[in-house]
């Protein structure tokens, strides 16, 4: 249990290589005005919905985005005070049978003077509407050829502390507009997706001995995975869903271990008589960084599997206490200031297995729980700053980032 808390402070205290090539010239954008037509909601509703329409074109990177919010009739002829732009979207979110919610959502091009896009979305339960929202700005931006937003629809799972030694998991929207609790009753950390396709997590149980749950989502069923004395957590599953990388302490120091799920047989990947945490894999699976204190203070380490030696990852930082892996590309905490009386900057940089190059993500605040997209473009993260708390999205390859302000939320840790 004391490790198990150790690695819960340390994660809560806040050329196409390393850099990925950032793509030039991005004031050439198109430009885009929003208008809404919607019928349902009053008025704060129809702004949060604008808000969201606004914050996922920004988010894309592929637009210049007019933050003025315009209402008209869905139908009505083209304002000529808009016609410097390139594109117009224009939605309208209305009531249909049975208590659905129903999107519709097109696109009209100012220079040839046509509706070019033009999709209706329906969904059952209304609380789910950002998802209408983003599918409608993923398929619009696929259709212009662009680079795929397509992470946007995928769920986020977080761990949310509810009060001492209690915390629920919920799943939500990469914005954390839409959640939704699956699991309550006792402490429940560290979730972390089961597959690819989102069908279900790993999640670790605190009581008299941790142990580790399978929990479709969907069916709601759990199963026991495994357990272990001290600790046993799940930081990392291969792309094929068939082995975890798992951090367990079964004589007293934590290390970290390859579990096949198909037959229940591990292998021990780490032998240090220290702490070594927060596998994960890397290099097409052949390899697995993660983190130790084996220098006396927490850094990012590397292994290849079946071997038994260890090399440093990261040359950078006071205190490296978490990271985040996808193919070739990592991106870790990295403490920047030694207060002994106020908080620490804790600011996230990206790094390559392959070179010792490093980048700078942010620069300043209380920056955790960073986690990678699948394509590796975009990074997940929760940001303090100024007794404020925000979800944020950078997108890599534009060198930009995106703040989505939270309320109420002490977050325990998150998956994407």
């Amino acid at each position: 249990m004391r490790y198990l808390l150790i690695l819960c402070m340390g994660i809560f205290l806040y050329g196409a290589d390393a850099t990925l090539e950032i793509v030039k010239n991005v004031d050439n954008r198109p430009s885009i005005t929003i208008e809404d037509s919607s019928s349902f909601g009053n008025s704060y509703v129809k702004k949060k919905f604008f808000r969201l329409v606004l914050g996922d074109l920004k988010v894309t990177s592929h637009f210049k985005v007019d933050d003025t919010y315009r209402v008209t009739d869905y139908n009505s002829p083209i304002n000529p005070i808009i016609k410097q732009n390139r594109y117009l979207v224009r939605y309208s979110f209305k009531e249909g049978d049975g208590q659905r919610l129903i999107l519709d959502f097109k696109v009209y091009d100012l220079r040839s003077k046509t509706w070019f896009f033009e999709r209706r979305y329906r969904v059952s339960n209304r609380v789910r509407y950002p998802f209408l929202i983003h599918q409608a700005v993923i398929d619009f931006n696929d259709s212009l050829g662009l680079p795929s937003v397509g992470w946007m629809k995928r769920y986020v799972v977080l761990s949310q502390y509810t009060k001492s030694k209690q915390s629920k998991i919920l799943i939500a929207d990469y914005t954390l507009t839409y959640r939704k609790t699956i699991i309550s009753g006792g402490l429940n950390i560290f979730p972390k997706w089961a597959d690819r396709e989102q069908k279900g997590i790993y999640y670790t149980k605190i009581g008299r001995k941790p142990i580790l749950y399978y929990y479709n989502i969907y069916t709601g069923k759990r199963h026991r995975v495994a357990s272990s004395d001290g600790m046993i957590i799940c930081s990392d599953v291969s792309r094929d869903g068939k082995k975890l990388l798992l951090t367990k302490a079964p004589n007293g120091q934590p290390d970290i271990y390859l579990y096949n799920i198909l037959n229940g047989r591990q292998q021990r990947l780490t032998f240090y008589s220290g702490i070594d945490v927060s596998g994960q894999f890397v290099d097409g699976e052949r390899g697995v960084v993660f983190v130790s204190d084996r220098l006396g203070n927490p850094n990012i380490f590397k292994l290849e599997i079946g071997q038994r030696g260890v090399s440093q990852l990261v040359y950078h930082g006071r205190n490296n206490s978490s990271c985040t892996a996808q193919g070739k590309y990592i991106v870790y905490t990295s403490r920047e200031s030694n207060n002994a009386f106020s908080s620490n900057t804790f600011n996230l940089y990206l790094a390559s297995t392959k070179s010792d190059y490093i980048r700078r993500l942010t620069a300043s605040g209380i920056n955790q729980f960073p986690k990678l997209s699948q394509d590796g473009k975009s990074v997940l993260y929760i940001k303090h700053y100024a007794s404020q708390s925000a979800l944020g999205i950078i997108r890599l390859e534009y060198n930009e980032g995106f703040l989505f302000p939270l309320t109420g939320l002490k977050i325990q840790s998150i998956d994407w």
